[in-house]
C-alpha cells in the first residue's frame, strides 16, 4: 500500500534527519523532493501547493530552530501536516438516530459499492453488535442483487429481496418498513452506479436520499483512480450531502494520491478503507496511522488491534502454558500459528504494518514475500496430511510415512524432510524462549528461520 510514496518520502526525509542545523536552503531542497514525491503519487496540484507551504511555514519558524534535533523535528512537522491533510482523527459512523439507521452507498460502477456494503455489514455486526439488513436498489443489474444476497448469507445478516420490476424508492421504503417490524438497527442501502457521472443517475440517487433520509451517505471510490477519485467525490459531494468517503482497493494503490487528495478536495472525511475482496478486509481510516505508514514508520497500533480481533486467545494461552512447563512445540502448534497468521492477512498484511528496518520496508520485498506465502501454504498442507500422532511426535515419520504424506499434500518427500528440520529448529528456539533471557536468544535465532534458508531478515 502506497509503496512508491513511502519509498520516496522516507528516502527524502532520511537525508534531513541527521542534520544538526536546518536552514532555508536544506529545507528548500527537501521540500522540492517532497513536492515531487506527492505529484508523482498523483496528489492534486492545489493540495500539494497548500501542503508544501504549510510545512515550509512551520519549518522555517521557531519550531525547528529551537529543537535539539532539527531533522527529526522537521519529519514530525511533515507527519503532522499529513495527518491534518487526511483529517485530524478517525470519524466514526453516526448511527444515534431512531432505528433503523439508514446507510446509503453511492459511487460509480465498479468502485466496489456492493462488496463494501457486505464488509460494512460484517463490521457493524461483529464490532458494533448491531443487527443489520442489506438491500439492493440496483434495478439495472440482477447480478448485483444476487451478489448482495450471497454476501448477506456469508456475513450472517438479513437480506431484503428486490427485483427489476420495482422502483428504487419503493424498494427502499419497503425495506425500512420491514426493518422496523423486525427491530433491525441498521439498513445498508446499495444503489446503482454508472460508468460516469450523468444527470439520470444523480436524479435517481437524490430521489432515494430524499425518500429515506439516511443517517450516513457514504461515497465509495476506487483508490487506484488517483486524482480522479477526488474529482468524482467532489461531483457527488455537490449533488448529495455526503457524510463520508470509503476508499476501496487500497491494497492495489501503490501511489496513495487518492487518500491524500479526497479529504482536501471534498471536505468530507475518509471513514473506511477497503483492502481486498474478503468480507473482513475493511479498516476504519486513522489519518495518524496512515501518515506513519506513509513515512515508513509502520502502524503497530493497527497490527495490535488486528491481533486482538483475530487471534484465538484460548489457543495462545494454551501454547504459553505448554511452553512454560517446558513441553515441546509440536507440529499441531506450528499449524495453529500458520492459520493465525493467515487470519491476519498473511505475511503481506503483517509486513505492511511493520516499520522500515534498516531502510528496507519488508512489504516491498515482493518476490521473497510471495515465495514465503507459497511456502507457508505448503507447510500447512503437509501438516494437514499427517495423523494426530505424527503431529505430536514427528520422530515417528519414517520413509513410507513421508511418501504417504507427500502423496496426500501434493508435495515431494524432500519437502517433508525440510519441514521436520525447520520444526526442530523452531523447537530449539521455543526452548530458549521459555528460559531466562530467552527473548534475546530467540531473536538471534530468527534469521535462520525465515523461509528460503537464512538471511531473510535485514540486520537490526
Amino acid at each position: 500500500m502506497f509503496e512508491n510514496l513511502t519509498d520516496r518520502l522516507s528516502q527524502t526525509l532520511r537525508h534531513v534527519t541527521g542534520k544538526a542545523k536546518l536552514n532555508e536552503d536544506n529545507i528548500k531542497d527537501t521540500l522540492r523532493e517532497v513536492r515531487m514525491a506527492l505529484l508523482e503519487a498523483d496528489v492534486a496540484l492545489p493540495v500539494v501547493k497548500d501542503f508544501v507551504n504549510a510545512v515550509k511555514e512551520r519549518a522555517v519558524g521557531t519550531e525547528v530552530s529551537r529543537s535539539l534535533t532539527p531533522g527529526q523535528a522537521f519529519v514530525k512537522i511533515v507527519q503532522a501536516e499529513l495527518e491534518s491533510l487526511m483529517g485530524a482523527a478517525n470519524e466514526d459512523l453516526v448511527l444515534n438516530v431512531t432505528p433503523p439507521a439508514v446507510i446509503l452507498m453511492a459511487g460509480l460502477q465498479g468502485a466496489g459499492k456492493t462488496t463494501t456494503a457486505g464488509k460494512l455489514a460484517r463490521f457493524l455486526k461483529e464490532r458494533k453488535k448491531k443487527t443489520v439488513m442489506l438491500v439492493s436498489a440496483d434495478i439495472y443489474r440482477p447480478a448485483a442483487i444476487k451478489q448482495l444476497e450471497t454476501l448477506a448469507g456469508e456475513v450472517g445478516v438479513t437480506f431484503f429481496p428486490s427485483d427489476l420490476s420495482q422502483k428504487p424508492v419503493d424498494i427502499a421504503n419497503a425495506a425500512i418498513r420491514e426493518a422496523k417490524l423486525k427491530f433491525i438497527d441498521v439498513v445498508i442501502l446499495d444503489t446503482a452506479g454508472r460508468l460516469h457521472i450523468d444527470a439520470e443517475m444523480m436524479a435517481e440517487i437524490q430521489a432515494l436520499h430524499a425518500a429515506v433520509k439516511p443517517a450516513e451517505t457514504l461515497f465509495v471510490v476506487d483508490a487506484m483512480t488517483g486524482q480522479d477519485a477526488a474529482n468524482t467525490a467532489k461531483a457527488f459531494g455537490d449533488a448529495l450531502p455526503l457524510t463520508g468517503v470509503v476508499l476501496t482497493k487500497v491494497d492495489g494503490d501503490a501511489r496513495g494520491g487518492a487518500a491524500l487528495s479526497v479529504r482536501a478536495i471534498t471536505g468530507k472525511p475518509i471513514k473506511f478503507i477497503g483492502m481486498g475482496e474478503k468480507s473482513e478486509a475493511l479498516e476504519p481510516f486513522h489519518p495518524d496511522r496512515i501518515a506513519s505508514r506513509i513515512l515508513g514508520m509502520g502502524d503497530v497500533l493497527s497490527l495490535i488491534e488486528q491481533a486482538e480481533q483475530n487471534l484465538d486467545k484460548d489457543k495462545a494461552d494454551k501454547l504459553a502454558k505448554k511452553l512454560k512447563k517446558g513441553k515441546g512445540f509440536d507440529l499441531e502448534d506450528f499449524r495453529d500459528q500458520l492459520v493465525q497468521m493467515k487470519g491476519m492477512g498473511g505475511l503481506g498484511g503483517l509486513m505492511d504494518k511493520l516499520p522500515n528496518m534498516g531502510g528496507v520496508n519488508l512489504s516491498q520485498m515482493g518476490n521473497a514475500q510471495t515465495a514465503a506465502e507459497k511456502q507457508f501454504k505448503q507447510m500447512e498442507a503437509i501438516i494437514n496430511s499427517m495423523t494426530p500422532a505424527e503431529r505430536r511426535d514427528p520422530d515417528l515419520i519414517s520413509g513410507s510415512r513421508k511418501r504417504r504424506i507427500a502423496m496426500g499434500s501434493g508435495t515431494q518427500v524432500q519437502d517433508i524432510g525440510r519441514l521436520i528440520k525447520q520444526h526442530k529448529q523452531m523447537q530449539k528456539m521455543m526452548k530458549k524462549f521459555s528460559t531466562k533471557g530467552g527473548m534475546a536468544k530467540m531473536m538471534r535465532g530468527m534469521g535462520s528461520m525465515m523461509p528460503g534458508g537464512g538471511g531473510g531478515m535485514p540486520r537490526m
